[in-house]
């Protein structure tokens, strides 16, 4: 029968690697959870809002497009309005606008992500480490009780594979979570990056009607 006081006795003899992997275990759940709830139905709206902008932009209808942009809390209507507030400049400098938005935005989306990467990193050296601690304490203990067997090393042992376990454990989860909010980041920057290319297909439709509407 599973003995959960001799458990958590072993955790408690084990702090050396279990307490920093209980920090970085609660600080990848906190960011994970942080970060999970700013990406949900970030790009569907996201996607829903650029439609709208360009519609709008191609009816034409500058100020309309801008309204939306100012009215939206979006991370998107702040890189269209920023391009859609200027005017009379060239192609090539609508596209240097966005890209730095972009770049803007890709850093707040990855914000905190790298402290999950960085404990699924070194989750296992620490695990490894409580590891080394436990076999070194057992040997000391072998060693007091002048060849007692392996009774006498049994708990160290336990705490030390309890390390490696835990070590593995966190770092499994991290380096799932990491990867799942890397692949979020991608997606929704993607979605971003497309926005601005069809916005800037749209305000060269709008000025080429226009000259050719002068014409």
């Amino acid at each position: 029968m599973f003995d959960f006081g001799y458990f958590i006795d072993l955790l408690i003899m084990g702090w050396l690697s279990n307490v920093p992997l209980a920090v970085g275990s609660i600080a990848t759940l906190a960011i994970f959870f942080d970060r999970w709830r700013s990406f949900r139905g970030l790009e569907e709206r996201s996607r829903v809002l650029a439609s709208q902008v360009i519609d709008t932009l191609i009816k034409p209808d500058l100020e309309a497009a801008r309204s939306l942009c100012d009215e939206s809390d979006l991370p998107l209507a702040g890189m269209l309005g920023e391009a859609l507030h200027w005017e009379n400049i060239p192609v090539d400098d609508y596209d240097r606008v966005l890209a730095t938005q972009r770049a803007e935005l890709g850093s707040e989306l990855r914000r905190g992500i790298w402290v999950i990467g960085t404990v699924g990193s070194l989750a296992p050296f620490v695990g490894l480490f409580g590891t080394v601690v436990g076999i070194i304490r057992g040997f000391g203990d072998l060693a007091e009780s002048q060849g007692g067997g392996f009774v006498v090393v049994a708990t160290s042992l336990s705490e030390a594979l309890i390390a490696t376990a835990a070590g593995l454990a966190v770092a499994i989860v991290a380096l799932v979570l990491y990867n799942y909010l890397n692949t979020r980041v991608g997606s929704i920057s993607a979605t971003y990056a497309r926005a601005g290319e069809r916005l800037v297909q749209a305000i060269i439709y709008v000025e080429s009607r226009t000259t050719m509407g002068g014409a």
